[in-house]
C-alpha cells in the first residue's frame, strides 16, 4: 500500500465517520422532537383546563346575587 492509498483511506475512514455521527445526532434530535410535541400537547390540555376552571371561579366571584355561591351551600 503505497502513500497515496493510505492517505486516501485515511481520508474516507474521517469522512464516513463524520457522515455516521452526523446520522446519529440527527435520529437523537427527532426523538427529542418527538417528546418536545408530546410535552406541548400535554401543557395545551392543562391550559385549556386550567382556563375552564378560571371562568367557573370567575362565574362565582362576579355573581352579583350570590346565587351560585347559595346554590352551592345548598348542595353541602
Amino acid at each position: 500500500m503505497g502513500p497515496f492509498e493510505m492517505v486516501v483511506l485515511i481520508v474516507a475512514i474521517s469522512v464516513g465517520a463524520g457522515v455516521y455521527q452526523t446520522y446519529l445526532k440527527t435520529r437523537a434530535n427527532s426523538r427529542a422532537d418527538e417528546a418536545t410535541q408530546s410535552d406541548v400537547a400535554t401543557m395545551r390540555d392543562e391550559i385549556s383546563r386550567l382556563k375552564e376552571r378560571v371562568r367557573n371561579l370567575e362565574t362565582i366571584v362576579t355573581d352579583k346575587d350570590r346565587a351560585l355561591a347559595e346554590e352551592i351551600r345548598k348542595l353541602a
